[in-house]
C-alpha cells in the first residue's frame, strides 16, 4: 500500500506529549521540580541508590562517579540530574548532545568545572563522534588534550581539569556507543510511574500552585497522565483553569472527567494521535505487522516521535507490540477501540511467534 502524505496536516502539540511545549512550560516545570531526594517521588530503587553512592562521595570529598540516566522523556531525568548537584553541594552546568558542535566548546566546558561540580548534558546519545573522542579521557583520567596552532605549527596540549561528575542523560540508550556507555559507573533506567506515585506528586503540584483539589480528582489526573509526571503536571494546569472557568476552581473527580474530555484524554491517557496510531495499524494494515515509516507516512508524524514518544507508553500498555517483522496491534487496542478483531486474532499467542 502507498500512503500519500500530503493527505495529511502536520501534527499539532499534545497535551499529553512527554516533550516540552514552550519556554514558559520550562520555566513551570522548574518551580514545581523537587529539589532534593527526599521531596522526589518515585523510583525508589533509583532514589536508595543514588541516596548511598551520594553519601559516600560526600563522605570521602571526592567527585560522584559519572551516571548514566536513560528512559523515555518527562521521567525526571533532568530533575535528577539538578537533585545530585544540590545533594552534593556543588555547581551544575548543563547543555545537550547537538549544542557541543566542536571539541572547543566541550572544551570550554570541562575547563570551567570547579572540582566536585557537575556536568548535565541531556540528549548524550547525539554527541558527534569527534567531541566523544574528547570526552574519553576527561571521563576518565580528568584531562583533554587539545590542538594548539593550525597546520604544520599546530601541537597536542594536555590540560588537566577538576574532579567532575558527569550525568549523561538519554531516551535512546541503545544509541550510545560502548565506550561511551562503559564510562559511567552508575546507569539508571527511569520507568514510567504508577498512578498512586504520580497521584502524590499532583498533590505536592497543585499545593505549589495554590489549586484547590480533592483526592478523587487528583487520582483521576494521575490515572490519565501515562506514567509521566510532566504530563501529570500539565494536565493539572489545565484542568485547574477548566475548574476556574467552569466551577468555583476546586478541582473535583467530575470537574478532571470533564476537563480531560474536553482535552480528548481517554480514561487510558491515549489521546487523538495514539487512537490514530492504532487505528492506522487496525485499519490500514489489518493489525500489522506493518513497518515504521508506513506508521509514520499514514499518521503524518515523523518516525522518531513515534518511536520516543507515542510508542513506548502503547507498548507498556499493552496496545502495540514491536516485532522483527514490524508493529502489530494487540487484541486490547482492539477493545480499546471497540473493534472486533478479525478470527486470526483470536488470542494474543499468536502475536508473540
Amino acid at each position: 500500500m502507498t500512503i500519500q502524505t500530503d493527505d495529511f496536516a502536520p501534527a499539532p502539540q499534545r497535551v499529553v506529549s512527554a516533550a516540552p511545549a514552550s519556554p514558559n512550560e520550562e520555566a513551570i516545570e522548574r518551580a514545581l521540580r523537587p529539589k532534593l531526594l527526599d521531596e522526589y517521588v518515585g523510583q525508589a530503587k533509583v532514589r536508595e541508590q543514588l541516596e548511598i553512592f551520594i553519601g559516600a562521595a560526600r563522605m570521602r570529598n571526592e567527585a560522584l562517579d559519572h551516571v548514566l540516566l536513560f528512559g523515555p522523556p518527562g521521567l525526571g531525568k533532568t530533575t535528577l540530574s539538578h537533585i545530585i548537584a544540590a545533594e552534593l553541594g556543588v555547581n551544575l552546568r548543563q547543555t545537550s548532545g547537538p549544542v557541543l558542535e566542536k571539541p572547543k566548546d566541550l572544551a570550554a566546558l570541562l575547563t570551567n568545572l570547579e572540582r566536585n561540580d557537575v556536568l548535565f548534558i541531556d540528549e548524550i546519545h547525539r554527541l558527534s563522534p569527534v567531541v566523544e573522542e574528547i570526552l574519553y579521557p576527561a571521563l576518565e583520567d580528568y584531562q583533554i588534550d587539545i590542538m594548539i596552532g593550525e597546520g604544520p605549527a599546530a601541537r597536542s596540549i594536555k590540560l588537566d581539569l577538576q574532579p567532575f561528575t558527569l550525568v549523561g542523560a538519554t531516551t535512546r540508550a541503545g544509541m550510545l556507543t560502548n565506550p561511551l556507555r562503559d564510562r559511567f559507573g552508575i546507569v539508571a533506567r527511569l520507568e514510567f510511574y504508577t498512578p498512586e506515585e504520580l497521584a502524590r506528586i499532583v498533590r505536592r503540584s497543585a499545593g505549589l500552585l495554590k489549586v484547590e483539589m480533592d483526592e478523587a480528582g487528583g487520582f483521576e489526573l494521575a490515572r490519565r497522565s501515562r506514567g509521566t509526571p510532566r504530563i501529570a503536571n500539565r494536565l493539572l494546569r489545565r484542568v485547574r483553569d477548566y475548574a476556574q472557568v467552569k466551577g468555583d476552581g476546586r478541582i473535583t473527580e467530575h470537574i478532571a472527567h470533564k476537563a480531560l474530555a474536553m482535552l480528548d484524554v481517554d480514561p487510558q491517557g491515549l489521546d487523538l494521535m495514539d487512537r490514530k496510531l492504532l487505528e492506522a495499524v487496525i485499519h490500514r494494515f489489518d493489525g500489522g505487522p506493518v513497518g515504521l515509516d508506513n506508521v509514520a507516512a499514514s499518521i503524518g508524524e515523523e518516525r522518531d516521535t513515534i518511536e520516543d514518544v507515542i510508542e513506548p507508553y502503547l507498548i507498556q500498555q499493552g496496545y502495540l507490540q514491536r516485532t522483527p517483522r514490524g508493529r502489530i496491534a494487540t487484541l486490547a487496542a482492539y477493545r480499546h477501540l471497540g473493534v472486533v478483531p478479525p478470527s486470526h486474532r483470536s488470542s494474543d499467542s499468536d502475536l508473540l511467534i
